[in-house]
């Protein structure tokens, strides 16, 4: 009994908590003639399959292979456009953090001593002319404007061998990303609840006073890069550490690592921290490459020792990795489907809950029992044999 589509609506349903969502997704259609979980799930397994697009869906839920999609009809890529205009952005917000809250209680992280928050934004979705509120303008120094780009942030799940999103939040003309990012974790932090992460990782545009006070308040530790944008601690950083030697030699795999660390830093104004502390490493790797980066955190020594530093400093990595760079290059964050506000937003989300469904039922579910875990493209050449495969019909 091999991975169908079926089997993975079904996983979504049952063993996610997903089955009221999937089957009312907060549908704004008046009249409608298809059935929101059709339209819903075809977008979903669309994803996972890597064909998001909405004329290759229509093409999937149009042929033979409809009834082991898990689709009960077919239907129109204008079907999806209309209907995504006019999907509540808000519940299917919420059916993610659910999701992730249930893969918790179900020990998916159990593994873990810290669960980690990753934040970072990024570009997708360029488009020649401006098409929705969330068009940016890309500038040329001379030839002015030339072109026009979506920007969001990313929350996601890190440091704990799954890289699960959370949530995105959209920044257009006039915004930034440090706003977006701030929405993003109040809200999602409102939806996941107060204890279900420990602490957050971000680059060094994070390490603003108000910010950092911030995420204190709701109860996270802080690890973020250090640059050159706090000069004060980056000279300080540089004049204790650079006279001494490493605190400590590791290996990590192939690569040699050195280790500085001290927490007893001056906070610099406005930062509500009684002290900072400061990680820096230096990474030799069996190349000759050397990489050395300074992190800045309020985690104390005796909850976090350095090499365990090190180890949450290196997965802010892993939003880009299994993060933007996934979501991008395999799956359809970088697509425009249909360009409004409100089915962009659709669709990046919809991205997320394909990631979190894939990943959990390949890496978790079919892991029980000692299993060997199944590589991603392996789930998805799995899926596609199963979509020629004639469907059993039950007349028990």
């Amino acid at each position: 009994m091999g991975p169908t589509p079926r089997r993975l609506r079904r996983f979504a349903g049952r063993v996610l908590g997903l089955e009221r969502y999937l089957n009312r997704p907060g549908d704004g259609r008046r009249r409608p003639l298809i059935a929101a979980r059709h339209l819903l799930w075809a977008q979903i397994i669309g994803e996972i399959l890597r064909q998001g697009a909405y004329h290759a869906i229509e093409f999937l839920v149009r042929s033979r292979a409809r009834g082991v999609l898990g689709v009960g009809r077919p239907f129109g890529d204008d079907a999806l456009a209309y209907f995504t205009e006019r999907l509540d952005v808000q519940a299917t917000r919420r059916a993610l953090a659910g999701a992730l809250k249930r893969a918790k209680r179900n020990k998916a992280f159990e593994n873990s001593r810290f669960i980690g928050l990753a934040l970072d934004g990024s570009g997708t979705g360029r488009c020649q002319e401006a098409g929705c509120p969330l068009c940016r303008p890309i500038r040329h120094a001379e030839r002015g404007v030339v072109g026009h780009l979506h920007a969001l942030s990313l929350l996601s799940i890190v440091g704990t061998g799954l890289v699960l999103p959370v949530d995105v939040e959209p920044y257009g003309p006039g915004d930034s990303e440090l706003a977006a990012s701030r929405r993003l974790l109040e809200r999602a932090h409102g939806h996941l609840g107060a204890r279900f992460a420990d602490y957050l990782v971000a680059d060094s545009l994070y390490a603003a006073a108000p910010f950092l006070n911030r995420v204190r308040q709701l109860g996270l530790r802080a690890v973020v890069r250090l640059k050159e944008n706090l000069p004060e601690l980056a000279r300080a950083v540089e004049a204790r550490f650079a006279s001494r030697p490493p605190d400590e030699v590791f290996k990590h795999g192939d690569d040699r690592v050195e280790v500085w660390d001290a927490d007893d830093f001056d906070p610099w104004e406005g930062l509500d921290w009684p002290t900072v502390r400061v990680l820096r490493y230096r990474q030799h790797k069996p190349d000759g490459t050397v990489v050395q980066a300074d992190w800045l955190t309020d985690f104390p020594p005796a909850q976090v020792g350095s090499r365990a530093l090190y180890g949450l400093a290196k997965s802010r990595w892993e939003i880009e990795n299994g993060g933007f760079n996934d979501a991008k290059n395999r799956y359809g964050l970088e697509r425009i489907r249909h360009h409004h506000e409100n089915s962009l937003l659709i669709g990046w989300l919809l991205v997320c809950l394909a990631l979190v469904i894939e990943r959990l039922y390949r890496l978790r579910f079919l892991h029980r029992g000692g299993r060997r875990p199944r590589s991603a493209i392996d789930l998805l050449r799995c899926l596609w044999l199963a979509l020629g495969a004639p469907r059993t019909v039950d007349t028990g």
